[in-house]
């Protein structure tokens, strides 16, 4: 690719980004909640039948309460031990991520364990699990509006998959989540309209930022990542890439503080470049 075009690239990138720079033939745009036409839905319905109740009495899952001791220890993981995570475990993490507290008027909008801009809440957590106790081995869905999730299907090589979705980032295969976060386009759009893509994206940060907290409590670790294959990623979640698209991942896994040089051989390169 000539120079030219990286630079075209790029200014499309920073564009995205600046605000207070709005063209003359948009300032009287208006978004489609301005116009009154109806809201999309809060959530999304569920895929299946399959649906599982998620434990809600946190009180028996054993965390880390000193919040400024969380807070120092939260770093990322890249190495898993591969032993069991319990279900108590994925439902904290998931509650702390995008639980529902509160609804908004009848139906306007939810209010969450996150902060998110206009309480639009425009993402749906998918989820690779293995090795978590009393759950099948597969694809699965969170239902934040009961605080459930719904089993979706088994596949044949989850490894496979996890390696191939997050751009051959092997180490991700040994985790006993994955986290995938699609965007439901419109759930954001409807408020916000053609400024909300570069909104959307600050809001899923503090998605991640609330897991790598509530991992750290628990004494399990996790790395978010942005390198998602996201065709392979909604071709096999089933979703409409027009309106919904995953576009950003989450490994979780069981960790030993035993394994700490192999953390850092991951950062080799920083010695060997002596950088």
């Amino acid at each position: 690719m000539d120079e030219q075009k990286v630079r075209e690239l790029i200014e499309k990138g920073r564009a995205l980004i600046r605000t207070g720079y709005g063209k003359p033939e948009i300032e009287d745009y208006q978004s489609d909640q301005d116009l009154k036409k109806p809201q999309p839905p809060l959530v999304k319905a569920p895929m299946t039948e399959n649906i599982i109740e998620l434990p809600m009495n946190f009180d028996d899952v054993e965390y880390n309460r000193d919040f400024l001791n969380v807070i120092n220890s939260r770093s990322s993981h890249r190495v898993f031990t591969q032993e069991k995570m319990s279900v108590d475990q994925l439902s904290f993490i998931l509650w702390c991520s995008q639980g529902i507290k509160d609804i908004r008027g009848r139906a306007y909008a939810t209010l969450r364990t996150v902060p998110c801009g206009g309480a639009r809440h425009q993402f749906e957590v998918y989820m690779t699990i293995q090795n978590v106790e009393g759950l099948e081995d597969g694809l699965y869905h969170y239902l934040p509006m009961g605080h459930k999730i719904e089993f979706l299907k088994k596949i044949d090589d989850i490894r496979w998959f996890i390696n191939a979705s997050l751009q051959g980032q092997a180490w991700a295969g040994k985790a006993n989540v994955v986290f995938y976060f699609a965007m439901d386009f419109y759930r954001d759009e409807w408020r916000y309209g053609i400024y909300a893509h570069r909104v959307s994206l600050i809001d899923a940060g503090h998605i991640t930022e609330n897991i790598y907290l509530a991992v750290t409590a628990l004494d399990l670790g996790g790395c978010a990542i942005g390198a998602v294959n996201g065709k392979l990623c909604d071709d096999t979640f089933g979703l409409n890439y027009i309106d919904e698209s995953i576009f950003y991942a989450m490994p979780i896994g069981t960790v030993s503080a035993k394994d700490k040089e192999k953390e850092q051989d991951f950062y080799s390169f920083v010695k060997e470049q002596n950088l």
